[in-house]
């Protein structure tokens, strides 16, 4: 490694001149996908964009050296989470592990990371107009200071990383990161959760990972920061690329963080036609879970007509609205909707059979088998899919008031998947999808 890569790199305020940006034209109610129905109560209010800022210009200002060769790839990805920040109108976000895509060779789909050594990183915005504004950038680090990295863990359990072509494997990373959900406690540490492990992350003011919660029998070595074993192991089963995704703070101070999709419990099978996934409370003063339920999706066909492929339901985004109630976000990559739930004491399943792979299990279970489940009760707040000028793939959603959601998308960096993502130099073929911060105004207020 790169003896600069060592010294432990600050949190960075980024020159505002940098946050430039494009306004988009919010769309139309002709853009409504037939099937849904146009609920003209809930409207966007404003709409920003991030503007193009080189990804190793980003990188190099938070760890000296770290990116090469950004391949023409632009800061992308922040939207993987949104969290209101200390003055109306400021967010933290947070970049998922960084650019990367699939291109197939052969049979296999090799997952590509054309900057392999971006660092994921928490940054703080706001929107000024039609712009977004980067305020300040803070990079995840080991105990040593070095960057975490978005690399994969572990041979056999996550996919094998490949350069950007998918020519050339690259090593794995036991520090590495998937970054998606994220809170900042009141002692201004910050609480992330990942894909890999699946896992809960404690992290400090600064980016230092301070401790890393994982499932029990992970087994995971190496890794340059605290590693606890003290999520159910049952979650070992998780779908690969499908961890934990979404995380709320709830005011007495307990965090909730939302699997994904279905466990693949007992098998694949299982997991890809399941409409049952998880939500784990998880306790920082006692420092162990204390609670798990039971989320049922709707049907697909529900959440986005014409889709059929039960496997492309997922939970992106958490959002506690006081006391023991959460904001849902339950989505495709094409449609979404926002539930509202209630976490009752009478739900909890955690310790229990449906904490096994005793068959039937909890993914195994259709609506007529499920009835003896506790699955939470949800209520619908609004369905995406019918407000103009939403954009897709919202992973990042915060309340801005009592009746006002602020939804930012994932782009991915600009990246689509296929050797076509890149030209023969190997520079990007951007997507054209920019990262977009919409204020939602909904009918009714939601706390």
């Amino acid at each position: 490694m790169n003896p600069r890569l060592l010294r432990r790199p600050a949190a960075v305020v980024l020159p505002l001149s940098t946050a430039l940006a494009l306004s988009v034209v919010v769309g139309t109610a002709d853009a409504t996908p037939a099937g849904h129905r146009h609920d003209a109560a809930a409207r966007v209010v404003s709409t920003a964009t991030l503007p193009d800022i080189p990804l190793a210009a980003f990188s190099d200002a938070l760890v000296p050296g770290s990116v090469a060769d950004d391949r023409g790839v632009d800061l992308g990805g922040i939207g993987s989470d949104l969290y209101p920040a200390e003055r109306r109108g400021e967010y933290w976000t947070v970049t998922d592990r960084g650019p990367n895509g699939q291109i197939a060779v052969g049979k296999d789909k090799r997952r590509t990371f054309p900057v392999p050594g971006f660092d994921p990183a928490i940054v703080k915005i706001r929107a000024v107009g039609g712009r977004i504004q980067v305020l300040k950038a803070i990079p995840l680090t080991t105990a040593s200071g070095a960057p975490v990295t978005g690399l994969p863990n572990q041979a056999g359990r996550d996919e094998a990383p490949y350069t950007y072509d998918a020519s050339t494997p690259l090593a794995y990373d036991p520090n590495g990161l998937d970054t998606e959900g994220l809170v900042r406690d009141r002692d201004g540490s910050f609480w992330l959760v990942d894909e890999y492990g699946p896992s809960l992350v404690h992290v400090s003011a600064r980016g230092r990972v301070l401790a890393r919660h994982v499932p029990e029998g992970l087994n995971l070595t190496g890794a340059d920061y605290p590693v606890v074993e003290s999520l159910p192991s049952i979650y070992l089963q998780r779908k690969v690329n499908r961890g934990f995704e979404g995380l709320a703070l709830l005011p007495d101070g307990d965090l909730v963080m939302a699997l994904q999709s279905p466990l693949l419990n007992p098998d694949k099978v299982a997991g890809e036609n399941s409409r049952t996934t998880r939500l784990l409370r998880f306790s920082p003063r006692k420092n162990r879970v204390t609670a798990e339920y039971a989320y049922r999706f709707d049907a697909v066909g529900d959440v986005e007509p014409g889709q059929t492929k039960t496997s492309e339901l997922k939970v992106s985004a958490l959002v506690a609205i006081g006391g023991d109630r959460l904001l849902v976000q339950e989505r495709t990559d094409k449609a979404a909707r926002v539930y509202e739930v209630r976490l009752r004491r009478g739900a909890d399943i955690l310790g229990s059979a449906w904490d096994t792979a005793a068959t039937p299990t909890l993914e195994q279970l259709d609506d007529r088998g499920s009835a003896g489940v506790p699955v939470l009760a949800k209520r619908l707040v609004v369905d995406l899919n019918t407000v103009p000028g939403v954009p897709g793939k919202i992973e990042g959603i915060a309340l801005d008031g009592p009746s006002t959601l602020a939804l930012l998308n994932d782009n991915d960096f600009g990246m689509t998947d296929g050797p076509e993502a890149f030209d023969a130099a190997g520079r990007l073929v951007d997507s054209g999808v920019e990262t977009t911060l919409v204020r939602v105004r909904l009918d009714r207020p939601v706390r």
